[in-house]
């Protein structure tokens, strides 16, 4: 059975643009090597960071949202964690009313874009 997932990663501020792209394109592949499939992608770009992580104030942010196995998390969590680019990650399971809300923002966001 797929479960919907969201997946948020922070990584490091001295990453050039395409060294950002082919790093998030690396997670979309585990993804799509593991059979998930990718619903949304977003890059929000460089950030503020609440707080410092490893001495840096800032960090390109990107989120993934996907249908995938459970099995599939444990290793993309285990990419993540081996990926010194990566500072922080969070992967969350969306429930009915949370993946409602996240289609709707995705078709909200299309409308504005046309």
């Amino acid at each position: 059975m797929l479960n919907h997932y969201e997946t948020v990663f922070i990584l490091t501020p001295v990453l050039s643009d395409a060294q950002m792209k082919e790093t998030a394109d690396k997670f979309k592949n585990i993804l799509a090597g593991a059979n998930a499939e990718i619903v949304n992608e977003e890059c929000w770009g460089l950030r503020k960071l609440a707080y410092p992580i490893e001495k840096k104030s800032t960090g390109f942010y990107c989120m993934l949202e996907f249908d995938a196995e459970p099995t599939v998390i444990k290793n993309l969590e285990i990419q993540f964690r081996r990926d010194e680019k990566v500072i922080r990650f969070l992967t969350t399971k969306m429930d009915k009313h949370a993946a409602e809300y996240a289609a709707k923002r995705r078709s909200l966001k299309s409308k504005k874009e046309n």
